[in-house]
């Protein structure tokens, strides 16, 4: 944690009476509730009792990936801020905080999380599928930080796609572009034997199909070359 996020966090905490175990019954409502209003100070108040930021809901869901889902993100600040709070805890689909906050476009989440160490390579499905899925105005920030962070661009899913597909298909006719500028490969081909153009031909973006099928020319060796 950097140090200046871990003085607030200490300041947050400096009128607070000393830590002792969570007394009343309705904590676990009332750690929900907080970040159903996106209510810091009744968040600050419960981990300042002892509440375990770790917890879960009925779904498996951890109250971080919650508020950066719901956008709840005074709360999500302060969970992220908390140093009990295991910022690689995953939901029971295998999504990190940092998927979530990736795909919802909080860019300051993600430069908060990757600075508590938010693993950007985890296996499976990454951060960067994720912010190549996302539509949001910041996605194309995001995507940035996390290839600046060292996200490995053509990550595969458990069913070989890449980042290019996801945003080929969901995400922004921008974030193509970003990802092809950074360096994607527009030849690869996930299990199914799609390769990206194949993903932006099926939901109608023809356009977009013949561009990344223009590069995939471009990356072919010309007859004659070795």
């Amino acid at each position: 944690m950097n140090i200046q996020r871990r003085y607030c966090w200490i300041a947050l905490l400096a009128c607070a009476s000393p830590w002792m175990p969570l007394a009343h019954a309705g904590a676990y409502e009332d750690f929900f509730e907080s970040i159903k209003r996106d209510d810091p100070a009744a968040m600050v108040a419960l981990l300042r009792r002892g509440f375990d930021p770790n917890t879960v809901d009925a779904k498996g869901q951890t109250g971080l990936i919650l508020a950066l889902r719901d956008g709840s993100l005074k709360v999500a600040q302060v969970l992220i801020g908390a140093p009990a709070t295991r910022v690689e805890a995953r939901n029971l689909q295998d999504e990190s905080p940092l998927m979530m906050a990736a795909l919802k476009g909080h860019p300051q989440a993600v430069r908060n999380l990757l600075d508590r160490d938010a693993d950007v390579n985890k296996t499976g499905w990454t951060p960067l599928h994720y912010a190549a899925t996302g539509t949001g105005a910041q996605q194309l920030e995001i995507i940035s930080l996390l290839l600046e962070r060292h996200a490995y661009i053509d990550a595969a899913s458990p069913n070989g796609s890449t980042p290019l597909m996801m945003a080929a298909q969901y995400g922004t006719i921008d974030a193509v572009q970003l990802l092809l500028k950074e360096g994607a490969d527009s030849t690869i081909k996930n299990q199914l034997g799609l390769m990206a153009s194949d993903f932006a031909r099926r939901v109608g973006r023809d356009k977009l199909a013949e561009e990344l099928m223009a590069d995939v020319r471009r990356r072919q060796p010309r007859r004659g070359e070795w």
